[in-house]
């Protein structure tokens, strides 16, 4: 009896450590990944294991076509995930099975145009994937759909291509009506987004793109500030974006009047959604507004082409208090305060528009908005309209203040010929890393550029040897000050020179997180 009694308890013992080691031993057999880097203190910083991205109807008509470029960059720290794949899908889905839906913000006063009538149609059923990526290290492109019915993507990766996976789309329109070449980098879902540079104006055609790639649906409030302050909008407080569907609103709907210059914010009341906004000044240009940095005492705006022939601020303080900003360009040697421009005030809750001229003067530049007194650092959002050439040879594209590329940011789509990269160490000098990274069978090219503290470089973007199509361009921090970047995309259509400007921002490639440690107390208490 007692060897039997023995032997359960045995037996009994060895159940319990088997359970036990059936909780622990993932541990074991899979050793937690060693951190990618060292994070504040009480944390480690890990490389994402999730990536997305939305890119909104595109604004091609008839005429246009558009390409998207997918990229992420090779290599990674130790412990990074493995495996995985980068997907992008057109987004056709909708609350009543269809492939998306144009808000009717027309109100019970009668007061506003049918948005309906003046809205893109809703897009057509996809046939699939537009492009699926494999393996990180390489960009790869995918044509839209074409016509005016073109749906939005989503674009999704994972494992190892999650960290700093990054999507640009590009269109080309030759139609007078919209003349130029549109690109933006595609962002994440959010809640809140702010767009400085917006119109209402007689030749203007902006137009609102909102994308809900979740299964549930989103509800969304459309404010527009202008210089007399924020506009009565009507329903477009409260706009339903179904699961799976795109909304796409014309501004000039939205207001009972021309406005020529405005800002305009998009909160998600529920869900999350995508937002881009398409500006068209007929044969004067067109492109996407960069969505803008949150409200901040200090904006900066990179990425001025030095030969601009004019160029056009935009500043909103949506809190309670006025703001007084000093206006500064980052030149060579560091940053100085244009002559006839010094100053701008901007009252609560209103917006300011400035004409600076043709400012940067054949130097590729940056804009500084900051305090006029540090004491009082009032929160505003600011944009940029640039124009290049003259006569009927013009274009315009729109800039926006802009966080620093941190460790590091990424340009899915670069020509060669093309692109210009322009970067500005904002505070103290730094140190970069440029490397371009074209097709499978090409060797990347890496530069190191040293920038002095305040000054503005520009630079042809260097070329992998090798390999055909656009390339990719990675730029890292190696030393020094944050550094504020932007890449010039330029080509010619018609014989007319057309450009996009999209500010580098950095990939998120990686996250904090809190460290841990095992502790079988917590599978025993109790």
């Amino acid at each position: 009896m007692r060897t039997l009694t023995a032997n359960r308890t045995t037996t009994s013992l060895l159940a319990a450590a088997v359970v036990l080691a059936a909780a622990l031993g993932i541990a074991e057999v899979r050793p937690p990944a060693a951190p990618a880097a060292d994070g504040p203190q009480g944390t480690t910083r890990a490389q994402v294991e999730r990536t997305s991205a939305v890119c909104p109807q595109p604004m091609q008509g008839m005429s246009g076509s558009t390409t998207y470029t997918a990229f992420t960059p090779a290599g990674g720290t130790s412990g990074a995930a493995s495996g995985g794949k980068a997907v992008l899908t057109e987004v056709t889905g909708g609350a009543d099975g269809g492939s998306g839906d144009k808000k009717d913000t027309k109100d019970k006063k009668d007061t506003k145009k049918d948005t309906k009538k003046d809205a893109k149609k809703a897009p057509k059923a996809a046939a699939g994937p537009r492009a699926t990526i494999d393996k990180p290290g390489a960009p790869v492109t995918a044509k839209a759909a074409s016509g005016e019915d073109a749906p939005a993507v989503t674009a999704v990766a994972d494992g190892a291509l999650a960290p700093g996976f990054t999507v640009q789309q590009t269109t080309t329109v030759s139609d007078s009506r919209g003349r130029g070449i549109s690109g933006l980098t595609c962002t994440a879902a959010g809640t809140n987004f702010w767009f400085a540079g917006a119109s209402t104006g007689k030749d203007r055609a902006d137009y609102l793109d909102l994308t809900n790639a979740e299964r549930q649906s989103a509800v969304v409030g459309v404010t527009l500030y202008g210089p007399d302050g924020e506009i009565d909008t009507g329903e477009a407080g409260d706009i339903t974006v179904p699961p799976g569907g795109s909304v796409s609103l014309l501004l000039s709907t939205l207001a009972t009047k021309p406005v020529a210059d405005l800002v305009v914010q998009v909160a998600a009341h529920s869900g999350r959604v995508g937002a881009a906004l398409h500006a068209s000044d007929g044969s004067r240009g067109s492109d996407w507004l960069p969505a803008a940095a949150a409200p901040a005492g200090t904006v900066v705006i990179p990425g001025l082409p030095g030969d601009l022939t004019a160029a056009r601020l935009v500043v909103a303080a949506p809190g309670d208090d006025d703001a007084d900003l000093k206006v500064q360009l980052s030149g060579p040697n560091g940053w100085f305060v244009p002559a006839g421009n010094e100053t701008v005030h901007v009252k609560s809750g209103m917006l300011t528009a400035v004409d600076l001229g043709a400012l940067t003067r054949g130097q590729a530049s940056a804009l500084r908005l900051s305090p006029s007194d540090p004491k009082h650092n009032t929160p505003v959002v600011a944009g940029l309209r640039v124009d290049r050439g003259k006569g009927a040879a013009t274009d315009a594209a729109w800039l926006a203040g802009s966080g620093p590329v941190g460790e590091r940011a990424d340009s899915a789509e670069n020509r060669a010929d093309g692109s210009t990269l322009v970067l500005t160490s904002t505070d103290r000098a730094a140190r970069v890393r440029i490397t371009s990274t074209g097709s499978a069978g090409s060797t990347p090219a890496t530069k190191e550029l040293d920038i002095p503290a305040g000054a503005t470089v520009s630079l042809a973007a260097p070329k992998p040897t090798g390999g055909k199509g656009v390339f990719a361009v990675t730029v890292e921090t190696v030393s020094g000050g944050p550094v504020a970047a932007a890449r010039i995309l330029a080509t010619t259509v018609d014989k007319v020179p057309m450009f996009t400007v999209q500010p580098l921002r950095d990939d998120r490639s990686t996250v904090l997180v809190p460290h841990t440690v095992e502790d079988p107390a917590i599978l025993t208490a109790g």
